[in-house]
């Protein structure tokens, strides 16, 4: 194993190509995940309202209806008081 300062150069090395090749298949993945929403897209759905979907379900039910309350909560207090209404 080659030292340098201290380092295993070879052990770095195989480190660095592991990252690399996982950078590779990170941008292979999001290209992909452009793909998707530019079909969904093509067919009608709203992106950005799908990327919120996808975030929302990462959630677990705790933060979620967490969420859920704060933004009841804060659109209630910017409508100054008045019910939040979906009529809208």
């Amino acid at each position: 194993m080659t030292q340098a300062g201290g380092v295993a150069g070879d052990h770095l090395r195989s480190f660095i190509e592991r990252i690399e090749r996982l950078e590779i298949e990170k941008k292979a993945i999001a290209d992909d995940m452009k793909e998707v929403y530019a079909e969904a897209k093509s067919v009608g759905f709203d992106t950005k309202v799908m990327r919120k979907v996808v975030a929302i379900r990462k959630m677990d039910s705790q933060d979620r209806q967490e969420l859920e309350a704060l933004l009841d909560v804060y659109m209630h207090a910017i409508e100054g008081g008045s019910p939040v209404s979906s009529d809208d």
